[in-house]
């Protein structure tokens, strides 16, 4: 089964950008954790916490379009060295303003734009492998194995961050986040025998077109699954507490990324029959019934269970999101388009923890995994909104003016 990741991974290059990019992107899920707990351990207050971690992902989420615009204009080794050394600069200042007590609207703009600064390594990655490989299965196969880093790194980079700031010191897991995002996006991004060409963007002056009729429906579907993510992370959180045992939740969350890692393993070996926009509408509609058995779980093991299969059908989804746009967006602004759907992502977050959150408290943990299953039906109502040509067309003509 694994004969397909390594005949990709066998390419000239592509082990390297590919263990560059996984390093260069542990700040994904370090930056917003370390921050609570550093400013919490300053301050005592988790409502502080929560409104600065906040204001980092909305600077991320709102420059991650440029991010991606400015690297499919300028490349990916002149734009992302410059957006790393800034996201640890910004970060360094926002670190002294909370340690030093520094007005707290300089923290606000401080952790404005560190998240603004944060380079958008995933959605490169996969630009770059798009260059790299010919074949749409080969493409496929290493989208899946970015997901599947992808979970690795939101598995990994939580612990870690939370380890150093209980037994060193708040800073310290935002020191390694910094340290991972310097040095392994200057890795990534000296490898230039692999970058894709640069300025494409245009094509007789006039800007290429995004096609917004896949990408817009594609990147509610991503909203979606970040809303279903927050909710459900916060509903586990509350559930294993209503059973009497918190220290569970992290058990419990970590099943459920299992389950999606090991589904993005197997959906990326598989020479699949049916193109990436027919499996995002069955991943989809998958996916909200997926979470419909954690509603009437009542004990710790039959959750394990539930969430286990939950996550299954994650992985698959977003991996055939991500192939879908990367057969119909131009190569020039492939990028962007992917740093579209990565904001829908991030974007989605916030407001399902807090729809989540709210529903624990007046109604409890069970009921509260309801707002998954609303946003699990959302995400397939974008998916069924997906127009787009055939793939095989637009994929091949897209590759014709690529090497043309």
């Amino acid at each position: 089964m694994l004969d397909s990741y390594r005949r990709v991974l066998s390419r000239p290059g592509a082990f390297r950008f590919s263990s560059a990019g996984l390093v260069a992107r542990l700040p994904m899920s370090m930056v917003t954790l370390g921050v609570v707990l550093l400013v919490e351990g300053e301050t005592g207050s988790y409502g502080l916490a929560g409104v600065v971690s906040g204001v980092v992902v909305l600077g991320q989420a709102s420059c991650a379009v440029l991010h991606g615009r400015l690297v499919d204009r300028f490349g990916q080794g002149r734009v992302l060295p410059l957006a790393i050394t800034g996201f640890a600069v910004s970060m360094a200042l926002l670190v002294m303003a909370v340690t030093r007590d520094w007005p707290m609207l300089l923290t606000y703009v401080l952790a404005a734009l560190t998240g603004a600064f944060q380079p958008q390594v995933g959605a490169c990655v996969r630009t770059r492998w798009s260059h790299l490989l010919d074949r749409p299965r080969e493409v496929q196969t290493a989208y899946a194995l970015e997901s599947v880093l992808d979970e690795v790194v939101f598995v990994v980079g939580p612990v870690l961050a939370t380890m150093l700031a209980t037994l060193w010191h708040p800073v310290a897991g935002l020191v390694v986040a910094v340290v991972a995002g310097l040095g392994g996006t200057y890795a990534f991004a000296a490898q230039r025998a692999t970058e894709p060409p640069s300025g494409q963007h245009r094509r007789g002056g006039t800007r290429l077109p995004m096609p917004w009729r896949t990408v817009l429906p594609l990147a509610l579907v991503c909203l979606s699954l970040g809303a279903l993510f927050g909710s459900a992370e916060v509903t586990t959180v509350a559930f294993a507490e209503e059973t009497g045992s918190r220290a569970v939740s992290g058990w419990l969350l970590a099943v459920w990324a299992v389950g999606s890692m090991l589904a993005g393993i197997v959906t990326g070996a598989i020479a699949w029959k049916r193109g990436p926009a027919v499996r995002v509408r069955w991943g989809s509609f998958a996916m909200m019934l997926a979470m419909v058995p954690p509603v009437f779980v009542e004990g710790f093991p039959l959750m394990f269970l539930a969430l286990l299969v939950g996550g299954c059908s994650i992985a698959p989804t977003l991996i055939a999101t991500m192939s879908l746009t990367e057969q119909t967006v131009p190569p020039g602004r492939l990028t962007e388009g992917m740093a579209v759907l990565h904001t829908g992502l991030m974007a989605g977050v916030a407001p399902g923890a807090a729809i989540a959150g709210f529903v624990v408290d007046h109604h409890g943990a069970s009921a509260a995994y309801l707002v998954a299953v609303v946003a699990g039906f959302v995400a397939v109502l974008g998916a069924q909104a997906t127009r787009t040509r055939s793939a095989a067309t637009v994929s091949s003509s897209r590759r014709a003016r690529s090497r043309s």
